[in-house]
């Protein structure tokens, strides 16, 4: 797995909101009929890095709700 320093900001800097926008956006492109090879292992690619940022949104939010319980 990708660590968070490895994130390009770009994608460090969205929202959860605006992360999954452009998650459903790269599936639309994706099983679309005309996606070609190229583009779509570029889209691959970027739909794992914003997969790891969501995870990484999660995990954050899921220690300050356990830290708030000590």
């Amino acid at each position: 797995f990708m660590k968070t320093k490895n994130i390009p900001t770009d994608i460090k800097s969205k929202s959860l909101n605006d992360a999954k926008t452009e998650i459903l956006h790269i599936l639309e492109r994706l099983e679309s009929q005309t996606a070609d090879l190229e583009g779509s292992k570029k889209d691959y690619e970027r739909l794992l890095i914003l997969n790891n940022h969501i995870n990484d949104i999660f995990k954050q939010r899921l220690d300050n709700i356990r830290s708030k319980k000590k």
